[in-house]
Order: structure tokens, then C-alpha cells, then sequence
């Protein structure tokens, strides 16, 4: 699909959890000045469906705004209702990955295991999402290349800017990042050029790896 294309390209997903309503203005400012194409809002952010679409409304094809956390069928009505352009979870339900298909969304369901990794890729997901990366580590990666280096992956979890091109030498396709683009000091004073600087630092490095 076109954005799991454009995702292989950009490499990184700026995910969004637990921000409020207000942060969202100048947070989504600061990650799109960075330069990041790809923002995901956590559904279990207050507010989230409001925030996508606000996004979606601001950004028009400047930015990709699509659902993260997205654990049920019901949520990714409410999300693709909402205006996501793609849909992430942390597991791997069968389910969801064929309702966003059917919609014509890309998805990318989270997975750990081999078997899981399989079972997403199998069942139309482009992308698989490694989760928790923090966890597993990188050699978990470089390990999963030997049999499964069909599939990509999306590694999310314990990436850093002095870290990023470990995970993309080990395998992964794309990372995704969370706090290392939104601080808290950032979100508790409003600081955008913060978030800029941070969000630019990652996608630059991308760029390089």
C-alpha cells in the first residue's frame, strides 16, 4: 500500500500518548517543523479521535495521521471514522488487520514471536510492528533476519538518537519513537522548538543510516 511504501522510505513513527488536548496544537506543530511525515495518536489518549482529526484537518497530506493502540475492531471503526490513515497495535489481532484492509487502510499490528510476526504478515500486514523492542533487544532483530528477513518490521522501544542506526544495521524497517520527540519538560512548558530540534536530530539520522 502507499504509506507502508512511504514508512520503508521516511523510517521513523512519531507516536503520541497521553497528551492533552491543548499540548496537541504545539505538539504536532513542532514534530511536523521537524520534518517527521508519520504521527500516530495512542486511542487510549483522552481525546484522540479529536486530535486525528484535527491533524488530519491541519496537515492535509503534509503529515500521516493515523491510530495507535488500537486493540479491537470497534476501535478501528472509531479511528478510520476519525480520518486515520493507518492503524498500529501492540498485538496482533486477526480481525483488525482484515477490517482495515477491507477499508483500504494500511496496518500495522504489533507481534513478538516468530509465529505472531508470521501470522500479521500472512494476514495482510506489509509491516509488522516488534513489540516491546526495549525488551528484546537488537540482537532479538538481527536474529528474526535470518529466517523472516521477508518481513519488515517496525521496531518500537528504547530507540535513541545515539542508538538509531543500530536498529536499522540489525533489520528493522522503520522505528518508532515516543518520548525521545516529546520530552516532558517540553510538553509541561510548550517549548515547540525543543520538539522541533529533537524530532529533525531523529529524521536526519534517518536519512544518514
Amino acid at each position: 500500500m502507499k504509506l507502508t511504501t512511504e514508512l520503508k522510505r521516511e523510517r521513523i513513527v512519531a507516536i503520541v500518548r497521553g497528551i492533552t488536548r491543548e499540548q496537541a496544537d504545539f505538539v504536532g506543530e513542532g514534530l511536523a517543523q521537524g520534518g517527521v511525515r508519520f504521527m500516530e495518536v495512542t486511542m487510549n489518549t483522552d481525546d484522540a479521535l479529536h486530535m486525528i482529526q484535527a491533524w488530519r484537518t491541519r496537515y492535509d497530506e503534509a503529515v500521516y495521521v493515523g491510530a495507535g493502540t488500537v486493540l479491537d475492531v470497534d476501535m478501528a471503526k472509531e479511528a478510520i471514522a476519525a480520518g486515520a490513515q493507518f492503524l498500529i497495535s501492540p498485538n496482533t489481532d486477526l480481525s483488525v488487520i482484515e477490517y482495515a484492509l477491507e477499508q483500504g487502510i494500511d496496518v500495522w499490528p504489533g507481534a513478538m514471536t516468530p509465529t505472531e510476526i508470521v501470522a500479521a504478515y500472512a494476514a495482510g500486514a506489509e509491516i509488522v510492528k516488534l513489540f516491546p523492542t526495549a525488551s528484546l533487544g537488537l540482537s532479538y532483530i538481527r536474529e528474526l533476519q535470518g529466517p523472516l528477513n521477508h518481513i519488515p518490521l517496525l521496531a518500537t522501544g528504547g530507540v535513541t538518537l545515539d542508538n538509531l542506526p543500530d536498529y536499522f544495521t540489525a533489520g528493522a524497517a522503520a522505528v518508532g519513537l515516543g518520548s525521545a520527540l516529546l520530552p516532558k519538560d517540553a510538553l509541561l512548558t510548550g517549548n515547540t522548538d525543543e520538539i522541533t530540534r529533537r524530532t529533525a536530530a531523529f529524521v536526519e539520522a534517518a536519512k544518514r543510516s
